[in-house]
């Protein structure tokens, strides 16, 4: 079920500018112009609560826009309420064992987000809570509102974190914090997450979608090859000792000397003229 608008019952200014093509399905509506998509969770009356069929249409849409070479950095958000107050506890109730739910693979897919190539922006109003505080995690940047509130709340509900939140958080913001967050299910507000480094600013709630539309237009500016590259070095500082990243960065280093975007700018720089990116 997927209807095709352009432009058409847009309302905010912000969306009008990412009006030239726009995909609804059903709990998630894509606006997208050339070089920026917008993928808005749309679940207002369960504040966004993630389902299935919601995470199920987001993963697909990445996936689309990341195939997409038109398409250089993409934009995750929800409303002025909730980015996405958790996951569906409804949804998740109706499996009743341990058998069903490992057999299941129950969240197997809800972490794919994090494979996509392209950078993305999460864009924060509201409750950032349980599966959408991972969620934010699982995107490349996280622009909050002054409304903005982060928890791991799931202790309350006799469960635990089941999409990344036991491992993102503690490195975002460190051993200590997130174990007092992730233990007693307590709430950061935004300014509380920029000063702990889980977001990078804090911005007032109605320029939210403008200041990540700003930041993803800028990113959108340079060589698209150069700028995967880039999260693909600093995504592995996750994942490797210091000496492995170092060593995997130097080949990823190596590898822009095939661009031509990397050899055309670089000449323009020497030669003060201006060079056009053609993300090759």
């Amino acid at each position: 079920m997927m209807r095709i608008r352009t432009g058409i019952g847009v309302v905010s200014s912000t969306r009008r500018t990412l009006k030239t093509v726009s995909r609804s399905m059903v709990d998630v509506t894509v606006y997208m112009n050339t070089k920026v998509a917008m993928l808005t969770l749309n679940r207002p009356k369960q504040l966004n609560a993630l389902c299935d069929t919601l995470v199920a249409e987001l993963n697909t849409e990445l996936s689309r826009l990341d195939k997409n070479p038109q398409v250089k950095a993409m934009i995750v958000t929800g409303d002025s309420r909730a980015f996405a107050a958790g996951a569906d506890i409804k949804e998740m109730n109706d499996r009743n064992s341990f058998a069903e739910v490992s057999s299941q693979q129950m969240l197997g897919c809800w972490d794919m987000i994090s494979q996509i190539q392209k950078p993305i922006i999460a864009a924060v109003n509201g409750f950032a809570l349980g599966g959408g505080c991972e969620l934010a995690m699982m995107c490349d940047i996280i622009i909050a509102g002054d409304n903005a509130q982060f928890g791991q709340p799931e202790v309350l509900l006799g469960t635990i974190p089941g999409c990344g939140g036991t491992q993102r958080l503690v490195r975002a913001i460190g051993k200590s914090k997130a174990m007092e967050m992730i233990l007693t299910g307590s709430r950061m507000t935004a300014n509380e997450a920029e000063r702990a480094g889980l977001i990078c600013r804090v911005v007032p709630q109605d320029q939210l979608l403008e200041s990540a539309l700003e930041l993803a237009t800028k990113i959108a500016s340079f060589s698209g090859p150069a700028v995967i590259l880039a999260k693909q070095g600093i995504n592995a500082a996750f994942e490797m000792s210091l000496s492995s990243g170092s060593k995997y960065e130097k080949s990823l280093f190596y590898s822009t000397w095939a661009l031509e975007d990397r050899r055309n700018l670089m000449t323009a720089f020497i030669n003060k003229t201006d060079a056009n990116v053609d993300d090759k």
